[in-house]
């Protein structure tokens, strides 16, 4: 039998600089907190836990003062940040550049044109939404899928963004609805704020997952990015299974199977790729 791990799979660059700038902390000695889950991937989260990394939620940091709190990929609201300075909390900053800039244009479009509809095309109440909603006071609308388009106010201007990880095929199919319903005297503009390293996976990732009999795609169900990577493999290959480790392969998807594909999420560490390619080979 032949296996193969996806070189494209694995941690993006965001993740990336999160993880290692919590190993530097802890590495030190420093006792961290981290804001949230600092990956959606419960064994790399486990895998911190034990070397010292204490993950809490917003209510947790109002009561911690004089602390360092790491804050993830995902960026946080202003509010954030206002909680860290009236407590004292040193903040160890390791949001994505790519979320960073996009609360930054989400922010100047509000300022300069706060009763417009500020449309965030992304999964209500994940991380990274909050993040960017926090720009906007709370005002910009989530829209979660083109159903949820359908109830804006195409008479008043649109100004439309995405998260980062979502898929650059269904944004397209939004801008296309609301082109086709915004009214005559209403100004629409999209913004393609798409993180590449994610969309550039979805062909590589495709190409990957047809060359195999099974596909193990490896990744926290948490992970937004990791179910539009999986929903790709499945639709080219129908063989393709999501699993969080090795223990959920099931021996009964190898019979027949003559090569076996494993990739994951932009959240996925290759160690735990690495992991399920071994449990396969005993």
């Amino acid at each position: 039998m032949q296996i193969e791990i996806d070189n494209g799979s694995g941690f993006c660059f965001g993740v990336t600089t999160a993880i290692r700038k919590a190993e530097e902390e802890l590495a030190a000695g420093t006792r961290l907190y981290c804001l949230g889950d600092i990956v959606h991937n419960g064994m790399e989260c486990e895998r911190l836990r034990r070397m010292g990394l204490v993950t809490i939620n917003h209510d947790e940091m109002s009561r911690l003062h004089g602390v360092k709190v790491l804050l993830r990929a995902h960026g946080e609201p202003p509010e954030t940040y206002e909680m860290a300075r009236r407590n004292n909390i040193e903040i160890i900053d390791a949001t994505c550049p790519v979320v960073l800039q996009l609360q930054r244009r989400i922010k100047q479009k509000y300022d300069s044109n706060p009763d417009a509809q500020i449309v965030i095309f992304g999964k209500p109440g994940h991380a990274e939404v909050l993040g960017l909603v926090g720009q906007t006071n709370g005002r910009a609308i989530v829209v979660a899928d083109l159903d949820g388009v359908k109830s804006l106010d195409f008479t008043r201007d649109i100004f439309l963004y995405s998260q980062t990880t979502k898929s650059l095929d269904e944004f397209h199919r939004i801008i296309d609805y609301i082109q086709q319903h915004i009214a005559p005297e209403a100004t629409f503009k999209s913004f393609d704020t798409i993180c590449r390293q994610v969309a550039n996976r979805m062909p590589n990732i495709s190409s990957f997952a047809r060359r195999h009999d099974l596909i193990l795609f490896v990744c926290g169900r948490k992970s937004s990015n990791g179910r539009v990577l999986f929903n790709e493999c499945k639709s080219v290959n129908p063989n393709s299974h999501l699993i969080e480790g090795p223990d959920e392969i099931d021996p009964s998807w190898l019979k027949g199977v003559d090569t076996v594909g494993i990739c994951g999420a932009t959240s996925t560490p290759k160690w735990l790729m690495e992991e399920c390619l071994e449990r396969i080979k005993s």
